[in-house]
């Protein structure tokens, strides 16, 4: 079964202030989605970018079989959220946006504003699978694109008035991804239940940083084993705790899904459990077997791709034997 994660980028209703401007544009981005997902056909499918409930089911709706869907309660100020897309049907374990219970709120502007709990809510699920249950959390963490108050309108701006500026308003996303990590991490070790070796758990998303990034490492659990070094074939303690980024599974011309600014960046990805881990039969980005995704380069302004077709991103795939 192909198990994946996919940021469906401003996925709104045409009408809206985040969406497409018309029905036309409308109607080509969902038909570039659809084709993706028909072809992928994934058993179950993170989203991220879910802004208008409506337009995710009008998405299924172009996508043959039947479809579970499930969707966060928790969404940011635009209206996102994630979700979960299944062949199977689902039952909600976990839809919070809460930090760990020690964890304070973080700073998040210059004007001493905190933050919480997570910008956007994190799903949790389980689903049945030929091999047992399968136990699947959702997110989408801060991202790394900064926005500064007082902008045209009152609304945002997205280029600093000066460098001192980009540098405090880039450590505050830090700060929030961080601390979005750490709950994401705690919710994991709630799926994990004390045993990866006996538990089917993956972490999807878009977690805004790539493989070596310390947020990233934050939830992997025990450091060692990671795929592709010597400690991997050798069991020990950590694996009951551990998850596997799968990145490096995926061959190195796809080890990417997002272009910023001409560079190309792995941001989206699949974590997993112990007992999966030992059970992916292989993984990329994009469509298997298509090489590496063509996609947009993306720069500081997210207006700019209003009502674009398609997605910024490429998915995020393993595929999982028996």
């Amino acid at each position: 079964m192909i198990l994946g994660t996919w940021n469906l980028e401003n996925l709104y209703r045409p009408g809206g202030p985040f969406g497409p401007k018309d029905e036309a544009a409308y109607g080509t981005k969902l038909a570039r989605l659809a084709a993706v997902v028909t072809e992928l056909d994934p058993a179950v499918l993170g989203v991220q970018e879910v802004g208008d409930p409506e337009a995710l089911d009008d998405l299924v709706g172009l996508v043959d079989g039947s479809w579970h869907v499930t969707l966060s309660a928790h969404a940011d100020s635009r209206g996102i959220r994630v979700g979960v897309l299944s062949r199977t049907p689902l039952r909600v374990l976990a839809d919070t946006r809460a930090y760990p219970a020690l964890l304070r709120p973080v700073q998040a502007d210059d004007a001493g504003l905190t933050e919480d709990g997570a910008g956007r809510g994190f799903l949790a699920v389980e689903t049945a699978t030929a091999a047992g249950p399968l136990r699947v959390a959702v997110a989408h963490l801060k991202s790394k694109l900064l926005s500064y108050p007082d902008g045209p309108g009152g609304g945002a701006r997205f280029f600093p008035h000066d460098e001192g500026e980009r540098a405090r308003y880039g450590a505050y996303a830090l700060f929030r991804r961080a601390a979005e990590a750490a709950a994401l991490r705690a919710l994991a070790d709630e799926l994990l239940a004390g045993d990866g070796r006996q538990r089917d758990v993956a972490v999807l998303g878009d977690l805004n940083d790539e493989v070596q990034a310390a947020t990233t490492q934050i939830l992997l659990g025990p450091p060692g084993s990671e795929i592709g070094t010597p400690g991997f074939p050798t069991p020990d303690r950590g694996d009951a705790a551990r998850l596997w980024d799968t990145a490096p599974l995926i061959p190195a011309a796809q080890r990417f899904s997002r272009i910023d600014s001409g560079r190309r960046e792995l941001i989206d990805h699949v974590l997993v459990s112990h007992r999966l881990v030992h059970r992916l039969t292989g993984a990329g980005t994009g469509l298997p077997g298509s090489g590496p995704s063509v996609l947009p380069s993306v720069g500081p302004d997210p207006a700019e791709r209003r009502g674009a077709p398609g997605s910024d991103h490429a998915p995020v795939w393993v595929r999982v034997g028996g």
